[in-house]
């Protein structure tokens, strides 16, 4: 005899004497647990990668005035050597964080934050211009990062919010880490002991936060429904992956290296950007800029999540980036032509560019691979995107240095975001036209 539970809506006649009993729908504590598994996973990972962000990026808030060498800039110097450092652990993560498995990955994160965090003290002990390769080592071991830690999150229901408050994180933890860098300046910490000094306030809550992190459980059956299984992905199904995308995969490396040069200017050079306009010794200034955008990033992509349709949110994430643009572009011709203020555009202006960047590193690839029903993994494709982006923040960096090009900080930033603005939204069109024209393709076929 069959055996009727609340949750039962449909029965299948199997044979003239047996009916199987189906249930429609979950029941609603599997529901509620799917939930709190969601906002914990995003607490963790948020809370985890602001304290990784701890080990990166102080140093920027130091300008290092009347220091060069070579006829270069040293801050300038500092920059290349790092992010040399995430450009060859980009591409080499093409093919390590593919192939991650899923034991161990908090010993991956312990060693390659402490190799990093060793690197700072390294270029705290060495004198200019001798610790400028030091940049160089502890860029390469945090490049490799977020792919580890975007592994505990990807290929769940939740992903999208889960994924934005991860990626938010480097947005609110870009201004939290200046803002303790520049604290530590006011209380008599040297500029080369900011680094490694703001490693130690981070060290402790880190080994919390990735303790919670390793609580995650797996992704459910209904998870791996929705979004695919999630798995390592051999050399093989790389290459089949990109030649059925080429096209498409082409324009969105574009859009998002045009991203990736806006943020890293913006993010790298902020504090000499704020000097140049006027705002002195206000270390307040990094997180009260970065907060407002992080909050509104956070729910604008978090709220993709309620998008059950991948097809449609993957349509909606460009549109997302289209706006982005116009926002970036908008927002400093308004400040070119003195019509709105400098801390008005500076939070605008990171709203685009952030509209722009943190999709490809949370809902893009986890909803392309979701909506053409691929098994494999969201970091390969984030450090296939990520590896070209850095290639262009490298240039466009050395291209200032070597062919002397005299401007400032704001009038380089500022004339490169309207220009690049421009490209970007002819791309973004290009590539949603592209992805639609290719989903109807494969679903005649």
């Amino acid at each position: 005899m069959a055996q009727f539970h609340r949750s039962t809506l449909v029965l299948r006649i199997n044979s003239i004497f047996s009916i199987q009993v189906l249930p429609l729908k979950q029941p609603a504590t599997r529901s509620f647990a799917a939930i709190k598994t969601g906002l914990y996973a995003a607490v963790a990972a948020f809370l985890t990668y602001t304290m990784i962000f701890g080990f990166r990026k102080s140093y920027t808030v130091c300008t290092f005035d009347g220091l060069a060498f070579g006829g270069f800039g040293y801050k300038t110097l500092l920059v290349l050597s790092q992010m040399m450092g995430y450009l060859l652990a980009k591409f080499y993560g093409i093919r390590f964080i593919a192939e991650l498995r899923r034991i161990g990955r908090h010993k991956i994160i312990f060693l390659l934050v402490g190799i990093a965090w060793a690197a700072w003290l390294g270029f705290a002990l060495v004198p200019a211009p001798y610790n400028i390769p030091f940049l160089f080592l502890n860029g390469f071991p945090l490049g490799m990062l977020w792919g580890v830690v975007f592994s505990y999150v990807e290929g769940r229901r939740a992903t999208d919010f889960i994924g934005a408050a991860l990626a938010v994180s480097f947005i609110f933890a870009s201004g939290f880490v200046k803002t303790v860098g520049g604290w530590l300046l006011q209380w008599g910490v040297t500029e080369f002991w900011v680094p490694f000094c703001t490693g130690l306030v981070f060290a402790l809550p880190l080994l919390l936060f990735v303790w919670m992190m390793e609580q995650i459980p797996a992704p459910d059956a209904a998870d791996e429904l929705a979004r695919m299984e999630r798995k390592p992905m051999s050399k093989a199904d790389r290459s089949a992956f990109i030649k059925k995308f080429l096209p498409g995969l082409i324009a969105c490396i574009c859009i998002y290296g045009f991203a990736t040069i806006f943020r890293d200017i913006r993010d790298n050079f902020s504090a000499d950007m704020w000097k140049e306009m006027g705002y002195l010794n206000q270390p307040a200034l990094f997180s009260r800029t970065e907060t407002p955008v992080t909050l509104t990033i956070l729910v604008l992509i978090g709220s993709m999540v309620m998008m059950k349709n991948s097809f449609k949110a993957l349509v909606t994430v460009h549109i997302i980036i289209a706006l982005g643009f116009v926002l970036a572009g908008l927002s400093t011709w308004s400040f070119s032509q003195q019509m709105i203020s400098p801390f008005t555009w500076m939070i605008l202006v990171g709203l685009g560019l952030y509209m722009v960047y943190i999709p490809f590193n949370s809902v893009f690839f986890e909803r392309l691979i979701a909506a053409f029903r691929y098994s494999g993994n969201v970091g390969f494709l984030i450090y296939l995107a990520d590896s070209f982006g850095y290639v262009g923040s490298v240039g466009v960096l050395l291209s200032k240095e070597f062919f002397k090009v005299q401007l400032n900080w704001v009038s380089f930033f500022s004339n490169s975001v309207m220009w690049l603005s421009l490209a970007g939204l002819v791309l973004t069109i290009f590539s949603v036209v592209y992805f639609i024209r290719k989903h109807q393709q494969l679903t005649t076929q």
